[in-house]
C-alpha cells in the first residue's frame, strides 16, 4: 500500500508542476523526444501512471517546464 500512495505522489507532483507551469503534458512529451528517443505522450503518462518513471526523467521534465528539484535536509 506504500509503493501506491508513492507512485500517485510522483505521478500528481510531476502532473501539478506540468500544469501549474502552463504546460500540457503532450508539449512536455514532444520536448523529451527532442532531447532523446520519441516519447509518446501515452507512454509518458503510462510511467507516471505506473511509477516507472526515472529520475533522471523527472529531472528533465522539471528543467522542460522551468524548475529544479531540490534536496533539502529535514
Amino acid at each position: 500500500m506504500g509503493d501506491e500512495k508513492q507512485i500517485k505522489s510522483v505521478k500528481d507532483e510531476v502532473k501539478g508542476h506540468i500544469a501549474l507551469s502552463g504546460w500540457r503534458m503532450g508539449e512536455v512529451a514532444d520536448r523529451l523526444s527532442e532531447r532523446k528517443s520519441k516519447v509518446a505522450l501515452q507512454n509518458l503518462s503510462n510511467k507516471l501512471a505506473k511509477g516507472t518513471i526515472k529520475y533522471s526523467e523527472v529531472k528533465k521534465i522539471a528543467e522542460i517546464i522551468g524548475y529544479e528539484i531540490e534536496w533539502k535536509k529535514k
